[in-house]
């Protein structure tokens, strides 16, 4: 693709906060964890205890809180 004079490039909407991997959960982010607490319904703390009983993979993250 090349771009010619007068071309807006759009770079990534950086207020769109959602995982870039949707099966994978990372506590690292403050957003993310809001992103999924809200998601699969629990507190941060449920879903800290539950990444680090389990893993990241949110199909594992699902099982362990009954989801």
């Amino acid at each position: 693709m090349s771009y010619q004079e007068g071309d807006e490039i759009v770079s990534d909407d950086l207020t769109k906060k959602r995982p870039q991997d949707s099966s994978k959960i990372s506590t690292s982010e403050d957003w993310e964890v809001d992103y999924w607490t809200k998601t699969l319904g629990c507190t941060k703390q449920e879903l800290i205890n539950a990444v680090k009983a389990v893993g990241n993979l949110v199909v594992d993250v699902k099982k362990h809180l009954g989801k």
